[in-house]
């Protein structure tokens, strides 16, 4: 079967994003399937849809993917769909990423003349704030580590409560919002 020319790609990148959008508006696998089916007896409009599901058994005048195949199928392009819109996500934010490293070295090389040419102290921290800010942007910094400690250092206590426990602190609770109850 070779590549698809430029108008199939961009057939079947318009059907990956119908799969999403019914997908999205809480269509199950097998009707996306079938509304995406190549061949108009298995297609619930009726129409053979354009590189739909089967198409090249359609286009030989071959039996029409069987119901398990148009789910997985449908899966398939709603999963390589999202993978698509991911990878554009990641790269629109590289960019955005990458301007704004370039507005930041920018302002930088500004504020750090005046820090050292006039030994400007706010100039300094502007600089330092700066410095900070390209750092946490471009994942300079390393993770910190937190802990969650009880009192003095202590380790917390975590203790474990029964239903019967549970419903007693919820009538607790209940009681203590009640007008001229506890609290």
């Amino acid at each position: 079967m070779g590549r698809p020319n430029r108008a199939a790609r961009a057939a079947i990148t318009q059907r990956r994003a119908d799969a999403i959008d019914l997908k999205l508006a809480g269509v199950d696998w097998l009707t996306i399937g079938r509304k995406l089916a190549a061949d108009p007896s298995t297609n619930t409009d009726g129409v053979a849809y354009p590189q739909g599901y089967g198409i090249d058994k359609y286009k030989r005048g071959l039996e029409p993917p069987t119901d398990k195949r148009l789910i997985e199928l449908a899966c398939k392009d709603v999963s390589k769909a999202l993978v698509e819109r991911t990878t554009v996500l990641d790269e629109n934010a590289d960019e955005l990423r990458q301007l704004m490293v370039e507005r930041l070295e920018r302002l930088f090389f500004t504020v750090y003349r005046a820090a050292i040419r006039n030994g400007d102290y706010q100039a300094v921290d502007r600089a330092v704030r700066i410095i900070e800010r390209s750092s946490r942007l471009l994942g300079l910094d390393r993770p910190v580590r937190t802990e969650l400690s009880g009192p003095d250092g202590a380790p917390v206590q975590v203790e474990t409560a029964g239903l019967e426990e549970l419903e007693r602190l919820i009538g607790l609770a209940g009681d203590v919002a009640k007008p001229g109850g506890r609290g």
